[in-house]
């Protein structure tokens, strides 16, 4: 009877603690036994037994201290051995045994609800049951008999499985209205009033539409409200990227814990051992050698020879300052820094620099830009405004004037690496890595007419970390502009390694920053938001530390290649042995 009742079917809930239930409110407890009240006992043997561990303690340190043998025992010291076993199974009994069982046996989720039920269930078929004559052997005092047990549902767990969003009658109106086109697709959000909602309506259109599933797409689970109008439009759903930690990364005395969103196996492992062997050899030094964001906008005029009238008026020193007034109207972080002027025939490029604050800043740039090409048409009627940008920025591109001028931060970071930590932790000797260095990343890359590309691979490390923290992945062109040196100090037993990168482009306010992940991610690093003590600072200490994890991923992947490890450690963490079809399903 009770394995039947044990196998009843009941939902399965949330772990909740166990509760007491009584019969009548006089059930017998095990502690009801002691002379004394429980807290009492507890007190007395915690005393008796740090009584004799320190009697016989000072006892033996005499011994010790007066070469007696310790094998001639008092009797007072007898009385003491006692009384620390005693205790000690007391102790032993009241606080260990329980605690034990607990780590051990500790049962399954289903196990404690069913339990929990079972308990409650025969307390109540006890006080059923309870009665006022005496059972006699002819009298039946059995249970009456329970209902057949229920069958038992098992609900197998997918991992990842998204919730099913239930879709109304009037959410079914909307979406044949889409697919028919009469309601316009970009429109639902400001026709619903609820993102998640106009999500989950252009989803299911957009299934129907093209006639592909989208299941293994999220759609819950997201803050739809956060990106309108800023981060995407038009959402469907959202691609998770796991986020793994390499660290911690010590630059300039501080500790960096570096979150990388990656599918590459292998890389944050790398990166990681490269944050090793920079700690172990006393961390990093990063310097800011620049700092302001740049945009270019390209004009037009009827002759060269205006066009080279405006270069000299825009680049004449006298003429700055009134300019900069009218730029720095357009936001109290941006401060214009220099106006650059480049002429291709009658067309005149302007490239205007200037500090953005703890933003990565292109909107401020161009809000300030667009001030001044209003305030000079007074004086150049004849200008003719071809576009805001004109690529002499140049953003999202790979381009000389920023491998030269710079753009965003333009940070130098650099190590020793002991010649210890070179053989021990990243199994090769100085002499290979510099050999490498000259003949990979400087000659090679020069083979290859690279631009700004004398590196192994800046560009996994600053994606990685620009994904995770809600900067532009595009702009990881141009911030992955980066030249790796390598040089043996010390009379040859040291490594020094360097990293300059002359245009990383980061922000911690604005744009992907304020998403919860990227948010989260840049909290991590402590640079969360806009900084309260200087402006920039947050900004500033962020392409440190992209510069840094870039030093730690060029170390360590230059000293695999160096060692032969490239292919054997990616076969081990960037080759799954498991059939993810099958765990999926």
């Amino acid at each position: 009877m009770e394995a039947g009742r044990r196998s009843s079917t009941k939902p399965v809930q949330s772990l909740k603690p166990t509760k007491t239930v009584s019969v009548d409110e006089d059930l017998t407890k095990a502690s009801d036994a002691l002379p004394l009240p429980l807290h009492l006992s507890n007190a007395v043997f915690f005393t008796l037994f740090f009584s004799a561990v320190y009697f016989l303690l000072s006892h033996w340190r005499e011994k010790i201290r007066t070469s007696t043998p310790l094998s001639v025992v008092t009797f007072s010291e007898i009385i003491a051995i006692l009384a620390f076993v005693a205790s000690f199974i007391y102790l032993l009994g009241f606080f260990g045994i329980d605690f034990v069982q607990s780590l051990i046996l500790r049962p399954q989720t289903e196990v404690w609800n069913s339990e929990d039920d079972d308990e409650v269930a025969d307390v109540l078929l006890r006080k059923k049951d309870a009665r006022k004559v005496p059972c006699g052997q002819a009298l039946d005092c059995s249970l009456p008999p329970l209902p057949p047990p229920a069958p038992i549902v098992t609900v197998q767990k997918v991992l990842d499985e998204n919730p099913v969003t239930v879709l109304t009658e009037e959410d079914e109106e909307i979406i044949k209205s889409v697919v028919a086109g009469t309601t316009p697709s970009y429109s639902l959000e400001s026709k619903l009033g609820d993102c998640k909602r106009a999500a989950a309506i252009r989803r299911e259109a957009l299934q129907r539409l093209t006639g592909k599933s989208l299941e293994g797409l999220p759609l819950d689970g997201f803050d739809y409200e956060s990106i309108l109008g800023q981060c995407c439009e038009m959402p469907v759903g959202y691609v998770q990227i796991p986020v793994g930690i390499a660290g911690p990364l010590l630059i300039n005395g501080r500790e960096y814990s570096v979150p990388m969103a990656t599918t590459e196996g292998c890389l944050v492992a790398s990166t990681n051992r490269g944050c090793k062997a920079i700690h172990l050899s006393g961390g990093a030094t990063s310097t800011l050698l620049r700092d302001g964001m740049t945009r270019a906008p390209v004009v037009r005029f009827g002759t060269a020879k205006r066009a080279a009238d405006l270069k000299l008026y825009l680049e004449d020193p006298d003429n700055f300052d009134t300019l900069a007034v009218v730029f720095n109207r357009s936001s109290r972080f941006g401060r214009l820094q220099g106006i650059k002027c480049a002429i291709a025939g009658k067309n005149l490029y302007l490239r205007f620099t200037c500090t953005t604050g703890d933003a990565m800043g292109m909107n401020m740039v161009s809000k300030g830009v667009q001030n001044v090409l209003d305030f000079l048409q007074t004086d150049f009627p004849d200008m003719d405004v071809m576009g805001i940008s004109g690529n002499f920025c140049s953003d999202k591109k790979p381009a000389a004037v920023n491998w030269i001028e710079g753009r965003g931060k333009s940070v130098v970071c650099e190590a020793i690496i002991k010649g210890d930590v070179v053989r021990k932790v990243l199994k090769t000797t100085v002499e290979s890595l510099v050999e490498l260095n000259m003949l990979k990343n400087l000659t090679g890359s020069a083979m290859a007419g690279a631009l700004g590309g004398f590196n192994a691979h800046a560009s996994n490390i600053v994606t990685a970390v620009y994904i995770a923290t809600g900067q532009d992945p595009a702009q990881n062109v141009e911030s992955s502009h980066c030249i790796t040196m390598m040089e043996a100090v010390n009379d040859g037993k040291d490594l020094h390694i360097s990293v300059t990168m002359p245009s990383i482009e980061v922000g911690t306010v604005g744009g992907g920053t304020q998403l919860a992940s990227q948010s989260a991610c840049l909290n991590l690093l402590g640079v969360k938001g806009a900084s309260k003590e200087s402006a920039g600072a947050n900004s500033r200490m962020l392409a440190a530390v992209v510069a840094g994890a870039v030093l730690a991923g060029e170390l360590s992947l230059m000293s695999a290649l160096a060692a032969g490890q490239l292919v054997k450690s990616h076969m081990k963490y960037n080759r799954s042995n498991k059939d993810v079809s099958k765990a999926s399903s």
